[in-house]
């Protein structure tokens, strides 16, 4: 049989398509860019004739059909690996649930643990040798639908293709329904406003950024403050191995800055695992033979990591106590992000030859209901807070007072040098709990 024939004969509408789910499945929806719009929309006006369909997603930036149709979470029952904006809010009213993991492991997770009844995923249109490109969202796609009793894709001709990379498509044979959606816009990420603290925060890290080097950019205002301050400066030759795609590499890249051509390896090629940001940065992307994605199984696997020489990782955080324990996807029990990659790129940055890893954080920040200044660098962390990045895995922690080194340090060196890179106002009440702590020496220095 012909491919287009065989492409004809798995063609079905959207509302055709979700009849194979049943009451019970776990249902896939892939991550970020790579989640279905019309089937999303099919499935949920199947509400009434479903009960505890479980799904599981990440990063969702457009609206869930299925969220919207059930509040009452009784037929389906929303998942997310990491939580966008929106999937928070829907957190908030208790109609999303965190998946933990340390990204790397996803893909594994899927191989070896979770069931997967149907798999729904976006795709580009078909190349003429029958493969569908998973475009912004390798992740952990292949192994999704490598486990998956049912896979369906829907086909958008929005998505560009991105050429390169390792575990990037799915063959025509290796699905079982095609749905010729309504070809949405791809959602988009704009670059926020930068603060002022940000920017010396972005100027600090730059500084400790060589010629040559190899860098790592997590999402938000700071990253892309960094980025900025990059594509300004007069470094040359730098390279990009990164799991989310940013606009900050694109700027770098049009600055002449980025060219990859001093990685050990992936020479040449910037290397990423799913994307998400401006229209222009969708269209750097398209067919851009200097980029490539690859499963966040490699991109995030520290030992790849350590072959890079010279490899900066930049990620931030929300708070962090005075051991050093770092905390970057919850406030208390109340979950605002994920786990993510942070902790791949904090080992994989330290065991570079010549690398380091930066954890980044304005030193205050305003409580949104008191109008009170409260410090982002605290004795102890809330209870019910995740630590992200525990204690034996801190390096650099990067405010806009200075750059604290804390790897290898005793608690009561982590304490001294915590202290001096937060907000002066702070520094007395900060010490007076350390030395209830434990951590502060009489001969530690005083701010």
């Amino acid at each position: 049989m012909s491919l287009k024939q065989e492409y004809k004969n798995k063609i079905v509408s959207a509302d055709e398509a979700v009849k194979v789910v049943k009451s019970g499945d776990w249902v896939d929806y892939s991550f970020c860019l790579g989640q279905p719009v019309a089937l999303d929309q099919a499935l949920a006006l199947r509400k009434e004739e479903l009960f505890d369909v479980k799904i599981r997603g990440g990063l969702r930036m457009a609206p869930l059909a299925v969220v919207d149709a059930d509040p009452e979470r009784e037929h389906f029952c929303y998942n997310s690996w990491h939580f966008s904006g929106l999937e928070r809010q829907l957190s908030d009213k208790g109609l999303c649930n965190y998946i933990p993991m340390i990204y790397r492991n996803k893909p594994l997770h899927y191989r070896k643990s979770l069931d997967v009844d149907v798999a729904m995923l976006m795709v580009t249109p078909m190349d003429e040798y029958g493969n569908f490109n998973f475009s912004f969202t390798n992740s952990a796609t292949k192994a999704i639908v490598e486990k998956a009793k049912i896979v369906i894709v829907e086909v958008n001709e929005n998505l560009p293709r991105v050429i390169g990379g390792k575990e990037n498509s799915i063959h025509l044979s290796e699905i079982d329904f095609i749905v010729e959606g309504n070809n949405p816009d791809i959602p988009v990420i704009n670059p926020g406003k930068i603060s002022k603290e940000e920017i010396k925060i972005a100027a600090l890290i730059a500084a400790e950024i060589p010629n040559g080097a190899t860098i790592q950019l997590g999402i938000g205002g700071l990253p892309n403050a960094v980025g900025t301050m990059i594509a300004e400066s007069d470094l040359e030759d730098l390279g990009f191995h990164t799991e989310m795609l940013v606009d900050a590499y694109m700027v770098i890249d049009k600055a002449g800055k980025m060219t990859n051509k001093k990685k050990n390896i992936n020479m040449g090629k910037g290397v990423f695992s799913f994307c998400a940001g401006s229209n222009d940065l969708y269209e750097w992307v398209r067919d851009n033979r200097q980029i490539e994605s690859y499963p966040i199984n490699y991109v995030n696997d520290p030992a790849v990591m350590s072959q890079i020489d010279h490899f900066i990782t930049i990620n931030n955080c929300i708070e962090v106590d005075l051991y050093g324990q770092v905390a970057s996807e919850s406030a208390g029990k109340r979950h605002i992000s994920g786990t993510g990659g942070q902790l791949d790129f904090v080992t994989g940055g330290y065991l570079s030859n010549g690398g380091k890893s930066f954890i980044a954080l304005t030193s205050t920040f305003v409580d949104k209901k008191t109008g009170e200044l409260k410090s982002r660098l605290v004795p102890s962390l809330m209870e019910s807070t995740a630590i992200t990045n525990p204690r034996s895995q801190a390096h650099c922690l990067v405010t806009e007072w200075g750059i604290a080194d804390l790897a290898g340090r005793t608690t009561w060196e982590r304490a001294e040098r915590i202290i001096q890179i937060s907000h002066p106002s702070f520094h007395d009440e900060l010490i007076k709990q350390a030395e209830k702590l434990g951590i502060w020496r009489k001969t530690n220095k005083r701010m």
